[in-house]
């Protein structure tokens, strides 16, 4: 009897990516055989159907025919080398328990590991508003693990040499067999003892104890570039934690952004506030605006509305291809007393109309 995928994963003909994608998910979480409560034949069963339904051209040649004649790889002849991207943004914090790549590398003889490297790291800076427009450069200590400087990363003592690691017999690669509900699978790991090297110190470091690295501080160079926004983050490739046998971890730089008494940032836009008399709202004015690159003369017009918006082209934000502007918003002041005379002024102007 021919199986029915969709109904398999509770989803409708005509269900999107997506909607098979969670559907699968869900099922696989539930039923994964490493879990109380779990079955590997209903595990089984819906990895299958995802296999089917993930691939457009199997889901086609499925919905016409009823089955597949695509080739394929993989226990029980489907591929699913696709299913790391099912979890994707789903293991961490997505209520899954499991790592899909330790799964599938245990049912289907392992494939391609991540190469093993350096943890990275994090650390927030905090800068003023002006050196995140212009962009700055900071140096900051940290405290990680990196390469010792006594035996420059080998590991060993100084005079000595490497001698092939017991462990895995200079492979680099320790060998395991596992069992499974689709049967006994070989697949390799990073040997931990020479972290794949093949070869270990014949008399360790007194430094490092042999492991190549060491805990220590670094002075780092950090250049911020201009137009930062609170929160950002600068990528740092390799300036992590160190590895023996592996590359260095990145360095994530949080940027923090003082806000500032005078201006705030709207996209590319600079924007402050002026206020004016209502005089000079009237009449018209000349003044003077402390923009972030010094002083600017602005032109008032007479009649400006209190909430009005002045634009001073090319004082805001640095960006790619040139620089946004300074929006300059208006507030009228209204006095709050008024002199005899002034009541007197005025409603001369209410006279006229005004």
């Amino acid at each position: 009897m021919m199986k029915n995928y969709y109904e398999i994963l509770g989803v409708a003909k005509g269900a999107s990516e997506d909607e098979i994608k969670k559907a699968f998910r869900a099922l696989a979480h539930k039923f994964h055989p490493d879990k109380k409560g779990g079955d590997e034949a209903k595990f089984k069963e819906v990895s299958e159907a995802y296999a089917v339904l993930s691939d457009k051209k199997k889901r086609a040649e499925y919905d016409t025919y009823g089955r597949t004649f695509s080739g394929t790889s993989g226990a029980g002849g489907f591929d699913f080398s696709g299913f790391s991207d099912a979890f994707r943004g789903f293991e961490n914090g997505g209520g899954v328990e499991f790592d899909i790549g330790d799964i599938f590398g245990e049912f289907f003889g392992g494939g391609a590991r991540r190469a093993r490297r350096g943890r990275d790291i994090s650390i927030d800076l905090e800068i003023p508003f002006k050196e995140s427009i212009f962009g700055t450069e900071r140096r900051v200590l940290v405290s990680k693990m990196g390469s010792c400087d006594t035996c420059q990363g080998s590991g060993t003592k100084t005079g000595s040499s490497l001698v092939t690691c017991q462990a895995c017999n200079g492979k680099g690669q320790i060998q395991e067999t596992r069992n499974s509900f689709f049967g006994s699978f070989t697949s390799a790991r990073t040997c931990p003892t020479c972290n794949g090297r093949g070869e270990v110190p014949k008399d360790p470091c007194g430094s490092c104890r042999g492991a190549g690295v060491r805990k220590q501080e670094e002075e780092i160079h950090v250049t911020i570039p201009s137009g930062m926004e609170d929160g950002e983050m600068i990528r740092m490739p390799g300036r992590g934690e160190a590895m023996q046998g592996g590359p260095s971890g990145d360095l994530y730089v949080k940027i923090h952004v003082k806000e500032d008494r005078a201006f705030t940032r709207d996209g590319a836009n600079l924007v402050m506030n002026m206020s004016i008399k209502l005089t000079d709202a009237l009449l018209g004015i000349e003044k003077t605006v402390d923009s972030l690159d010094g002083p600017v003369d602005l032109s008032i017009p007479a009649g400006v509305e209190h909430g009005s918006v002045l634009r001073v082209r090319g004082k805001g934000v640095p960006m790619r291809g040139g620089r946004g502007d300074l929006l300059v918003r208006i507030t009228v002041e209204l006095p709050k007393k008024l002199t005899k005379e002034a009541k007197k002024l005025i409603h001369g102007l209410q006279a006229e109309g005004l």
